[in-house]
């Protein structure tokens, strides 16, 4: 079955499908040839579709799933400078949240963004557990502040930090999921050493699209790392086998909108 399926009508001939293939199995294109991928070559095709994407005649198809192709409309996706600017600029790690649930399609449309991040040769290792239901969320809270005691009095390096955290928990307040009504987690493959970085940028997609949807994220560090370490935890979320957490994400509805722009450090760059 051929790689990459061409239109001989629409294909110019270009050989921009040819340059553009990272891993440089399109043979190259004349008069008399179209682009192909040999047989033998077949194997090291990333699927990332890149052929497909640059195409300035739409003539080629990636052969994976051909009937779910999508036409990029002429300037979709488009945006302005300023508007991307203010956008990322104005972005908050939310702590306050609404009682109103995210409905679950809804969430589904942002992690369907997320998929699109860039992984290392295009492996796509990033997996989702979403943890809807708040008593849920409020059970891994509670798991996380049983591994923080463990700590206290460990040489480990959050020994000194935790008895303030455990304290304000003591205190009926939520300074672990911050009463956000869901998590978010990412999980990889436990042997892959780059599939933490892929996790973190598939995060990152999911941070940065969420706002458009109405939904608030804040980065769950606390429980990432007991997710990592404790395996009462563990239990609870009950990974498929051969997997391993990578992050974990809050998220809801804010309870608060923004109206500013808060400063940042001045901008550091070293030229060479």
């Amino acid at each position: 079955m051929a790689q990459i399926i061409v239109d001989k009508d629409l294909c110019t001939r270009c050989g921009i499908c040819v340059k553009i293939c990272p891993s440089g199995i399109i043979d190259p294109v004349d008069e008399a040839h179209l682009p192909q991928i040999q047989e033998t070559n077949v194997s090291h095709c990333l699927n990332c579709g890149h052929c497909e994407a640059f195409c300035p005649s739409q003539a080629l198809i990636l052969n994976l799933r051909p009937d779910e192709k999508v036409s990029l409309p002429a300037g979709a996706g488009t945006i302005s400078q300023v508007d991307i600017e203010y956008y990322l600029k104005k972005r908050r790690s939310v702590r306050h949240f609404t009682r109103e649930p995210v409905p679950k399609e809804k969430i589904l449309e942002v992690l369907d963004i997320a998929r699109y991040a860039a992984s290392g040769t295009n492996g796509q290792p990033v997996q989702w557990l979403v943890v809807h239901d708040p008593e849920k969320v409020r059970k891994i809270a509670e798991l996380t502040i049983e591994w923080m005691k463990s700590l206290v009095n460990t040489p480990h390096p959050m020994s000194g930090y935790v008895p303030a955290l455990i304290s304000t928990w003591e205190q009926g307040y939520d300074v672990i999921c911050r009463d956000a009504p869901h998590l978010l987690f990412a999980h990889i493959p436990e042997n892959s050493p780059i599939a933490p970085v892929d996790a973190i940028i598939a995060l990152t997609h999911f941070d940065i699209a969420a706002p458009a949807f109405g939904i608030g994220t804040c980065w769950a560090g606390f429980v990432a790392a007991a997710a990592m370490f404790y395996e009462p935890l563990q239990k609870e979320l009950d990974l498929p086998a051969g997997r391993k957490f990578a992050y974990a994400m809050m998220f809801g509805h804010p309870k608060y909108k923004e109206y500013g722009i808060p400063r940042r450090k001045p901008l550091e760059v070293m030229w060479k």
